[in-house]
C-alpha cells in the first residue's frame, strides 16, 4: 500500500464519520413516539423511562458519543485517578462559575488532550520527513503534546477560577453597604438581598440570585448563606456570611454589622494592594535601571562628548 492510498483511506473514513456525525444531529422529520415524549415526564418514577432516556446521547455528536462512550468513560477515570480526586475540580468549577459537571470537565480535558496528541503527531511527521529523529523521541513529542493539552485544559479552569474569585472579592464591600443602606432604610435582610440581587449585574450578584433562589425553594436563609460562603472559599465573603448568621441567630442589628464588614473589605484590599507593590518592587526596578537610567545617562555624556570632540 502506498502512501497515497493509506491517506486515501484514512480521510475518506474522517470524511464518512463526520458526514455520519452531522446527519444523526439533524432533526427528525416523523413524528416522535409517544413512549418518547412521555418518558422524560417519569423520570423521577419510572426506572424504564430513566434507561430510556440514558441511552439517547446528545453531547456533543451522538454516533461519535454512542460508539466511544465505553473507552471515554474508562479514560475519563483514569485521567481522574492521575491527576487527584474530584474536590478541587469541584471547588474550582464552583468558583468559576460554569455550570460543568467533574465528568463534562474531564471529557473536555481528555478531548484537549486528543487534540494536543494530534497535533503533536502531524509535529512528528513534519519532523519525520525533514530529520531523522530516533522513534522514541517521536514518542516523547506526542505524548508531551498530550500531556500539555490536558494541563492547558486544568490551567484555564484555575485561571478562570481565579479571576472570578478576584473580581468578588472586588464587589464584595460595594455589595455590603448596598446591603446596610437598604438595612438602613427599613427593609428586611432578605428583601436587601433580593434588591441587590435584582439591580447588580456582577459575579456576587449572580451568587445572591442562587441563594434568593435556594430560600425560595425552601431552604433557611443562613444555610443557603453559609453554602455560598463553603462553596466559593472566599476568606472575606466568608467572615462576613459568618457574622451576618450570627447577628441573625442573636437578633443584632444587621445594618452595623455589615457596615463594619464593608469597612474590613476595604481594608483587606488596601493591605494586598500594598502587599502586591512590595512583591512587584523588583519587577518594578526593570524599566528603571534597563530603560530610564542608560537614557539619562546618555543625556548626561553626550553633549560633554561633542563639546571635547569639537575643542580637540
Amino acid at each position: 500500500m502506498t502512501p497515497l492510498t493509506a491517506w486515501s483511506i484514512l480521510l475518506g473514513l474522517s470524511l464518512g464519520l463526520g458526514l455520519w456525525s452531522l446527519a444523526s444531529m439533524l432533526p427528525r422529520l416523523s413524528r416522535p413516539r409517544l413512549i418518547h415524549r412521555v418518558a422524560p415526564y417519569l423520570v423521577d418514577v419510572s426506572p424504564g423511562a430513566r434507561e430510556l432516556l440514558a441511552r439517547r446521547s446528545v453531547e456533543p455528536l451522538p454516533v461519535v458519543g454512542a460508539l466511544l462512550s465505553p473507552l471515554t468513560g474508562r479514560a475519563r477515570a483514569l485521567l481522574g485517578r492521575l491527576l487527584g480526586g474530584p474536590t478541587t475540580i469541584e471547588l474550582r468549577l464552583r468558583q468559576s462559575g460554569t455550570s460543568l459537571t467533574v465528568d463534562e470537565f474531564r471529557a473536555r480535558q481528555l478531548v484537549w488532550g486528543v487534540s494536543g496528541a494530534g497535533l503533536g503527531l502531524l509535529l512528528s511527521i513534519a519532523l519525520a520527513r525533514t530529520s531523522g529523529l530516533p522513534f522514541a523521541i517521536h514518542l516523547l513529542i506526542v505524548a508531551g503534546a498530550a500531556v500539555a493539552g490536558v494541563v492547558l485544559r486544568d490551567y484555564l479552569l484555575q485561571r478562570a477560577a481565579k479571576r472570578r474569585v478576584e473580581r468578588i472579592r472586588e464587589e464584595l464591600p460595594t455589595v455590603l453597604e448596598f446591603l446596610t443602606l437598604s438595612l438602613s432604610a427599613g427593609e428586611g435582610i432578605l428583601d436587601a438581598i433580593r434588591r441587590v440581587a435584582g439591580a447588580s449585574h456582577g459575579e456576587l450578584a449572580q451568587e445572591l440570585s442562587r441563594v434568593i433562589s435556594a430560600v425560595n425553594t425552601g431552604l433557611p436563609l443562613a444555610e443557603s448563606l453559609t453554602g455560598l460562603a463553603s462553596a466559593l472559599q472566599l476568606a472575606p465573603l466568608s467572615r462576613a456570611v459568618d457574622h451576618i448568621t450570627g447577628a441573625l441567630e442573636r437578633g443584632t442589628p444587621l445594618a452595623e454589622v455589615l457596615r463594619a464588614q464593608a469597612q474590613d473589605a476595604r481594608d483587606d484590599a488596601k493591605r494586598e494592594l500594598l502587599e502586591v507593590a512590595g512583591k512587584k518592587e523588583v519587577a518594578m526596578m526593570v524599566p528603571l535601571v534597563f530603560l530610564i537610567l542608560p537614557m539619562t545617562v546618555i543625556f548626561a555624556i553626550f553633549p560633554g562628548i561633542a563639546v571635547l570632540q569639537m575643542g580637540f
